[in-house]
């Protein structure tokens, strides 16, 4: 005689609920336990059989709206100010060998090393007798850069980690490892992704070593002061600049003579290249626009990012190359994805004032921006992200929110909540009349070509038409 029986493995009919487990022990007693435990460790079958679900579309939907509003609803994107600074936050720097750290230098010749974990000051870096305008450290990570209005370069050994862990609350004092003084003021500095050597910025590019007391190279194009320098993360040697005089300018470390040069309607404050796109860099313009670039196609910018209403002061990119951060004289802390035209995310409070400087940490989580008010402030390169540890079925029910926005993003209730900032009344008022201006200038176009004979007026678009002239 044969008997059927089935045979049915345990695991396939249950789910991991360790945590939920381990809770329901210490909260209910032993009788009611074994009943919940078996309740909650069934696994639930589902038939994703589209024929029988009818309503899974509309079910989408409210899902999709429900996690627009919660994402609103969760956007807590301050954590905190680092206070410490007498005078303007004028400049920072990042360690690429540290998570943790992060360098700035304000306007009365300060330097401070700050532990973002604990928002404290771990080390003080003092000399400098004027503005502290650049900073920089190596790729090792081991030395720092900075230089200033006292016509003065500066060398510092930085703390290792071991010294960063136990700093944390009295704040050290480090002295110079040396000191290079130099015929005008330095406006900013750039160190080397692989390499010695690092370039000042003032009333000319000059490339020093760390072992020698004058620069080892100098390049000069015009007499206007440069104000930005930033080298190539994919090329050592190659290196841009923006100078007062509306100029970005291409050098090359094996040249004797720098390469390109475009001469723009209005002056480049900041300029920071692709990690991931070496090729590309994108400028900080006065205007309140950022122009991302082509290094071998100068002639038109790639993408014209806007929203700002005042001079971007500061730009930095992520470590992922997917976007960068701005920080504006319109006292405003914006977050563009590297090939957007608007601005993805706007970060303000009532008391910061103009934004001189902005970073995004080496991990790509949060940013930091420094401003007029002395304060650094922390903030979070996801408004709504979750801070702390999250559990693999919370990862993975923000992944599904997150699917569903970019599903039904192109729905109008799904689409007016996602985009919906609340800014400054100032700058809501800035923008309406930039907006009122911008669509003056479009209607008198239209009908100046409506009046003209046909092909007698050529209108160049917004990326072509602020580049005054390209100089090989």
């Amino acid at each position: 005689m044969k008997v059927k029986v089935i045979s049915r493995s345990a695991d396939d009919f249950t789910r991991e609920r360790s945590n939920d487990l381990q809770l329901l022990s210490f909260l209910l007693p032993l009788s009611e336990f074994v009943l919940c435990s078996f309740e909650l460790i069934k696994r639930v079958f589902r038939n994703y059989d589209p024929s029988i679900r009818s309503q899974e579309k509309a079910v989408e939907y409210v899902r999709a709206l429900n996690a627009a509003k919660l994402e609103k609803i969760f956007a807590r994107p301050f954590i905190g100010a680092m206070d410490g600074h007498v005078d303007a936050v004028s400049s920072m720097a990042k360690n690429p060998n540290h998570l943790k750290g992060i360098f700035s230098g304000s306007m009365d010749g300060d330097i401070r090393l700050w532990d973002i974990s604990t928002r404290r000051t771990v080390c003080q870096f003092p000399g400098h007798q004027g503005a502290v305008r650049g900073l920089t450290v190596s790729t090792d990570g081991r030395l720092l850069v900075s230089c200033g209005t006292d016509c003065s370069v500066r060398l510092w050994n930085v703390p290792v980690a071991t010294d960063m862990e136990s700093g944390g609350s009295s704040a050290n004092s480090a002295k110079p490892i040396s000191v290079y003084i130099w015929k005008n003021a330095f406006w900013a500095v750039d160190h080397q992704w692989d390499g010695e050597l690092f370039a000042t910025a003032g009333a000319q590019v000059d490339i020093w070593s760390h072992n020698r007391s004058q620069p080892i190279n100098t390049f000069e194009w015009g007499s206007d002061s440069v104000i930005s320098v930033r080298f190539n993360p994919g090329e050592p040697n190659i290196l841009a600049t923006s100078a007062s005089d509306r100029s970005i300018t291409l050098y090359d470390l094996r040249m004797a003579s720098p390469v390109r040069k475009i001469i723009m309607m209005t002056k480049t404050n900041s300029i920071s290249w692709n990690p991931r796109e070496p090729i590309n860099f994108t400028a900080a313009n006065e205007d309140g626009n950022c122009y991302s670039y082509d290094s071998r196609k100068l002639d038109e910018a790639k993408c014209v990012h806007r929203d700002h209403v005042s001079a971007v002061m500061d730009i930095d990119y992520s470590p992922t190359g997917r976007e960068f951060v701005t920080g504006s004289y319109d006292r405003t802390v914006r977050i563009f994805q590297y090939n957007g035209g608007h601005s993805r995310e706007i970060y303000h409070t009532k008391r910061m004032q103009r934004v001189f400087c902005v970073k995004f940490s080496c991990d790509a989580s949060y940013v930091v921006s420094g401003s007029d008010d002395t304060n650094l402030r922390l903030w979070k390169a996801r408004a709504s992200e979750q801070l702390g540890v999250v559990l693999p079925r919370e990862r993975k029910k923000h992944e599904y929110n997150e699917a569903l926005k970019k599903r039904y993003k192109h729905l109008p209730e799904v689409k007016r909540i996602v985009r919906h900032r609340h800014l400054p009344k100032p700058i809501f008022k800035a923008t309406s009349l930039m907006r009122v201006m911008a669509d003056a200038r479009k209607r008198k176009e239209e009908r100046r070509k409506a009046h003209s004979a046909p092909g007698s007026i050529k209108t160049e678009p917004l990326r072509r038409r602020r580049i005054i002239k390209e100089i090989e």
